[in-house]
């Protein structure tokens, strides 16, 4: 399920926070910051979504993510190359390196750092 523009924005904040009050999180926002009930209106939404919860301390409630921001980040990339791509992570990058003019040492760079980054993650994985 893919988040609006609040929503995300929200969710980042939360998982930079870890968990919090409406205040809390209000005191994230950069100027202009909004309405207290905004916040609480889209933390509503977030928690019909299955997106946060929240536990009661006196009379406050305390928010926090049910899903992790890299869980999150991967289903929605995942998401993007499928629609915008095909499926294909070559024709991204490909599209990539094009619209920013790669040279061959910045792709060389680039392919070397997706090796060492996947080798890392097998060793990781095997352990």
């Amino acid at each position: 399920m893919q988040l609006t523009k609040a929503e995300e924005q929200l969710m980042q904040i939360l998982w930079t926070i870890e968990e919090g009050t409406v205040q809390d999180i209000l005191k994230e926002f950069n100027e202009p910051k909004p309405a207290r009930t905004t916040i609480a209106t889209v933390l509503n939404i977030l928690e019909n979504k299955n997106f946060v919860t929240h536990s009661t301390e006196g009379r406050v409630n305390v928010y926090k993510s049910l899903i992790a921001k890299e869980n999150y980040s991967k289903k929605q990339l995942f998401g993007f190359v499928k629609d915008y791509f095909n499926g294909s992570f070559s024709s991204m990058i490909s599209f990539f390196a094009k619209e920013n003019n790669l040279s061959m040492e910045e792709m060389d760079r680039l392919l070397e750092e997706t090796r060492q980054a996947l080798e890392k993650e097998l060793t990781f994985k095997t352990k």
